[in-house]
């Protein structure tokens, strides 16, 4: 044997075991690929139904907020044709206007004696207390 059959031995067997290496590769990431597959197909299969009944809850939900919508609108309507009819009112007649402001200035000064006799009054107990 000659020196360039024991290079064609040790080339020979290099190849060898780096074919087995990569067939080992090749095997491992087959089962990987088969694996992701799997898991793929796994999550698929959970996620159809899951999709389902968010769509069933977003419907449920979506009801009620389309008769709360009818509602506010409604609400909204009522509240600015108050508005429009009360100062259309105060604005053509000025009795109405005055007589407002009369009553207001009545509430306010009414509340003012109010919370003047209740202190007076609280005062009182004191002063009563205080002689016993």
């Amino acid at each position: 044997m000659s020196a360039g059959g024991i290079a064609a031995i040790i080339a020979s067997s290099a190849l060898l075991i780096i074919s087995f290496a990569i067939a080992y590769a090749v095997i491992r990431l087959g089962r990987a690929i088969d694996e992701v597959g799997t898991a793929v197909k796994e999550i698929s299969n959970e996620t159809a139904p899951l999709l389902h009944e968010v769509t069933t809850t977003v419907e449920l939900v979506n009801g009620p907020l389309q008769s709360i919508n009818k509602v506010t609108k409604s609400m909204e309507e009522l509240s600015s044709k108050i508005s429009s009819n009360t100062s259309s009112f105060l604005d053509k007649n000025q009795m109405a206007m005055k007589a407002a402001g009369a009553v207001l200035t009545a509430a306010q000064m009414r509340k003012k004696k109010k919370g003047k006799s209740a202190k007076k009054r609280k005062n009182s107990r004191y002063v009563d207390d205080e002689e016993f």
